[in-house]
């Protein structure tokens, strides 16, 4: 019980410490949107952790962008957490990552603590993040999107570009038809549900440990490796868009492409199978090839 005490405080330390960084990206985000600037500044970006250490008032600036981001990032986790719950899994408390870059975090994470005891078992756990936290990420853009407005010539005036995922691209064209990605406005709202299909993409690639690697596991078990060593491959091309799938590649390759035993054959039912469908079409609508690059006319990459 002590140890199981000691690992919700680590957790709780965590959680107000990204708390923090995530309020002070989401005043700077605030000042931009409110002032027509791009969004991406190293220079003011730097002043806002600066302010925000002089003056922790500042932080309430940007509670929008960080409470909508951690909710989303919450309701991920939970759905894991919950779900290993359900199953009698044993599992960390949800650990958030706080991070010094222009987004304020690098996610959040559960660790397995027992054996998983079946595939269907570790399809449920897999899938329950994603999809908790899709449900938390629609309403989020809709309304962040709602509260957007057009600045013409506004992508021009950044050194960088957001990719724009499928999702967002289709209420945008929806919301302001005629009017390109780059010279949208995005509120910090939006800001925050825009990096909340960026983890959700990544967390479901059909690779390793990965939650996509999980339902890929449950659903056809050796085949896994194959399946993972694809994906990889596919990432190789995908790097002369963005050279960063490159170094996910690598990372992949050494230290990804397997999966955690489970000692049961069974496939899944049909309902599951629709649900990893579900799934997919989730990925489908939230990946970006290129999410961020330089504006220097393709020669750089971020």
């Amino acid at each position: 019980m002590p140890q199981r005490r000691g690992r919700w405080w680590l957790a709780g330390c965590l959680f107000l410490l990204t708390l923090a960084t995530t309020c002070a990206f989401g005043a700077r985000m605030r000042f931009a949107f409110e002032h027509n600037l791009p969004v991406y500044d190293m220079e003011r970006d730097m002043n806002a952790l600066l302010a925000a250490w002089r003056n922790p008032r500042v932080l309430s600036d940007g509670l929008p962008y960080a409470l909508t981001l951690l909710l989303i990032l919450a309701a991920h986790e939970l759905g894991h957490y919950l779900s290993c719950r359900y199953h009698s899994i044993s599992a960390s408390p949800p650990y958030f990552l706080p991070s010094p870059l222009f987004i304020g975090t690098f996610g959040a994470f559960i660790r397995f603590r027992s054996a998983v005891p079946d595939r269907k078992s570790l399809f449920d756990v897999g899938v329950a993040g994603p999809l908790a936290g899709f449900l938390f990420i629609v309403p989020a853009l809709g309304i962040g999107l709602a509260l957007s407005r057009v600045v013409p010539g506004l992508g021009g005036q950044s050194d960088l570009t957001f990719g724009t995922p499928l999702l967002m691209r289709l209420i945008e064209m929806w919301l302001f038809p005629g009017v390109a990605a780059e010279d949208i406005s995005l509120h910090p709202v939006a800001r925050a549900a825009w990096v909340g299909l960026l983890a959700t993409a990544l967390n479901l690639l059909p690779v390793g440990q990965l939650d996509g690697g999980h339902l890929v596991y449950a659903a056809f078990g050796e085949k896994h490796r194959r399946v993972s060593l694809g994906v990889i491959l596919l990432l190789i091309p995908l790097g002369f868009v963005y050279w960063p799938w490159w170094i996910w590649a690598a990372v992949l390759f050494l230290l990804g492409r397997r999966h955690f035993m489970v000692a049961d054959a069974t496939g899944l039912d049909p309902a599951r199978k629709r649900v990893l469908a579900l799934a997919f079409a989730i990925f489908a609508l939230s990946f970006i090839p290129a999410p961020v690059l330089y504006n220097d006319g393709g020669r750089g990459l971020l």
